[in-house]
């Protein structure tokens, strides 16, 4: 449903990590090699970086398709980051909350961005959207279940849970309510990559002591990209990757 990347490492222009590769995410955007719902990412696009000094991320965001945005292509020629979130957007159902609805959604120093889909949606969530805060529910920042799974994850870390953690309790707890869905988390706080695979393709770059890439595909033909399995926890720093399998929910 959509192809998504982060990266940690040496200070960088966006576009190195987004638009210069060979398939780039921008590329992908209209064609994706790997993905397995969908054809076109042309409902919105999110890039968010990190600059020195600033405890917050900066993001870019619009509704309509990455190819088609000169402002887009002139920010990442120029600007710099040792970390970023980006995705390309194909939404499951049209609706109207335009830029609100594309990743990454923010909180605090963390990105996040959702790859997939949550079947059965809305209702098959009704249970676990009942059980936030009604504070949480109308901070929603769009009415898609991207928006929603991004709100359960923060509730958890909200209550205490490390970040890994909540990504994988979230996933499980989804897992459980709406057996079927797509759920390809991902998420940074600048120095740290958290992705999931369940149900769509992962794959990641690594150079130790010095940089790694977490993306739905490879963005060029470096013969060091190496696919994640389904049913797998990442987490990753610019120093190592670890790979932990993920049960599916039992009854």
């Amino acid at each position: 449903m959509c192809r998504h990347i982060a990266y940690v490492g040496p200070s960088v222009a966006l576009g190195e990590v987004l638009s210069s590769p060979s398939h780039g995410l921008v590329r992908q955007s209209w064609e994706p090699r790997r993905q397995r719902s969908g054809t076109v990412n042309a409902d919105g696009f999110g890039v968010g970086w990190y600059a020195d000094g600033d405890p917050a991320p900066g993001r870019y965001r619009r509704a309509g398709p990455v190819w088609g945005d000169e402002t887009f292509a002139d920010l990442t020629r120029v600007v710099r980051s040792t970390a970023l979130l980006a995705a390309v957007r194909d939404a499951t159902f049209a609706g109207a909350d335009g830029e609100a609805a594309a990743a990454p959604f923010a909180d605090g120093r963390l990105l996040f961005s959702h790859n997939g889909a949550v079947r059965g949606w809305p209702g098959s969530l009704a249970s676990l959207a009942g059980e936030l805060p009604p504070e949480r529910l109308l901070a929603l920042a769009a009415r898609s279940d991207s928006a929603l799974i991004w709100a359960l994850v923060l509730h958890r870390v909200g209550q205490g849970d490390e970040t890994a953690r909540a990504i994988v309790d979230t996933v499980r707890d989804i897992g459980s309510a709406a057996p079927g869905s797509r759920l390809n988390l991902l998420l940074t706080d600048g120095s740290r990559i958290v992705a999931t695979t369940w149900g769509d393709s992962l794959w990641y770059l690594h150079e130790a002591g010095r940089r790694t890439v977490v993306a739905s595909e490879p963005y060029d033909e470096d013969p060091h990209w190496r696919e994640v399995a389904d049913r797998t926890l990442l987490t990753a720093t610019r120093d190592d990757v670890l790979l932990t399998p993920l049960k599916e929910p039992t009854a």
